[in-house]
């Protein structure tokens, strides 16, 4: 226990602690002393300040950094400091500020008994004669009485110890974040989460297709030593280029503007375009679209153009340039898309990013996926519930 208590004398939050519960002692201790017949006036005082809604963020600012200076900052602090918002918060307040007032009058009430104690000894122990004021009277004083200093020193420390350990257990009950600011907390993580993954998918999925597009592009260029064909391919190359910086702008407009939503996004209705550019860097493409893009809502319209992107481009960057089917239907109440290619060569183990994005969009609108090898073709068939604009 001497060990445990020397511990916590030399960590600095014990004496950061006790200068919190020593900043009330101003209004306590020079009230106790005029008037200890009403004592409870400033008790009294404390409902109508901790009702103030900005009392309370005053108070977790000076808790968060006294008590509790050593935790991360971020919505997971045991103790928050934000306005009272509803009622309860109110109250919890008051209730705060009357027990900080009474664990500072305890202080008050203990610590200088104590002190006084230890300046007797201190008397004592030199030989002087004790004070009108002295808590014992020592009549034969020895230098002996010196060594009870340091008890009294560690009483006082004890004293210290204990009351800060109280105060900062009552902060991280009462100041504590309320239901609704930890829901509201978890919320903006999830929501934030989301944002990240959705601009990591747009990344892959953008640029990704893009690169897979100009590296097969002039790859084909390069062989073929045809100026004509290219001519073509320096041009679908530039045309892929801008499309992407297109997109890279778009994505980090949301990282410049987090609460700004993504415009203008390609959906389906641009498909034509995704399958010319797969068209142009070699690839056979034998696309059948059944039934009206255009009524497609719009969310699902463009996870959809993004899903098509990521399945041709993987295509294209795993098998090369052998024909791609693909076939769109839109129906009634169902988006499908089926996506197949000829399999080159062994099939790797697990599952890509890009894949698992193509799982992550469609489980996000409901959807479902299937993928993998059957009868030596690698297909990828996608089903997105849709409910159809009229």
């Amino acid at each position: 226990m001497i060990s445990s208590v020397a511990s916590r004398l030399s960590d600095p939050v014990t004496y950061s602690r006790g200068l919190h519960l020593a900043l009330p002692l101003a209004l306590v201790a020079v009230w106790l002393y005029i008037d200890r017949t009403h004592w409870y006036l400033p008790a009294a005082l404390a409902v109508p300040v901790g009702l103030i809604p900005a009392t309370r963020l005053a108070e977790g600012l000076q808790a968060q950094l006294f008590l509790i200076h050593r935790e991360h900052g971020g919505p997971q602090r045991s103790i928050t400091a934000a306005r009272s918002v509803d009622r309860s918060d109110r109250w919890r307040t008051v209730l705060w500020l009357e027990v900080r007032l009474g664990l500072s009058a305890i202080l008050l009430e203990t610590c200088v008994p104590v002190v006084l104690l230890t300046r007797d000894l201190v008397r004592a122990a030199t030989g002087s004669l004790p004070a009108h004021d002295a808590i014992i009277r020592i009549m034969h004083p020895h230098w002996w009485f010196g060594l009870l200093i340091p008890l009294t020193i560690a009483l006082l420390g004890i004293v210290v110890i204990g009351l800060g350990d109280l105060v900062t257990a009552a902060a991280r009950t009462l100041l504590a974040p309320s239901a609704a600011q930890r829901l509201r907390a978890l919320e903006e993580s999830t929501e934030q989460l989301l944002q990240h993954n959705r601009i990591a998918r747009e990344l892959h999925d953008s640029i990704g297709h893009a690169l897979t597009a100009a590296v097969l592009q002039a790859g084909a260029a390069r062989a073929t030593g045809d100026p004509e064909f290219t001519e073509r391919a320096l041009t679908a190359i530039e045309d892929t280029g801008r499309a992407a910086l297109e997109d890279l702008d778009r994505v980090l407009l949301v990282l410049r503007e987090p609460h700004r939503p993504i415009h203008e996004r390609p959906t389906l209705a641009d498909a034509e375009r995704l399958f010319e550019a797969a068209r142009s860097a070699g690839a056979t493409v034998d696309a059948v679209v059944i039934g009206p893009l255009h009524r497609i809502p719009g969310p699902v319209s463009r996870e959809g153009y993004r899903i098509l992107q990521e399945a041709i481009t993987n295509a294209m960057r795993h098998a090369g340039r052998v024909p791609i089917e693909v076939r769109v239907l839109s129906g009634p109440d169902r988006l499908d898309l089926d996506i197949a290619n000829e399999l080159i060569g062994p099939i790797s183990a697990g599952v890509g990013t890009g894949l698992h994005g193509i799982r992550e969009r469609a489980e996000l609108l409901g959807g479902s996926v299937r993928l993998g090898a059957e009868d030596g073709r690698w297909q990828v068939r996608v089903e997105l519930p849709i409910q159809v604009r009229r």
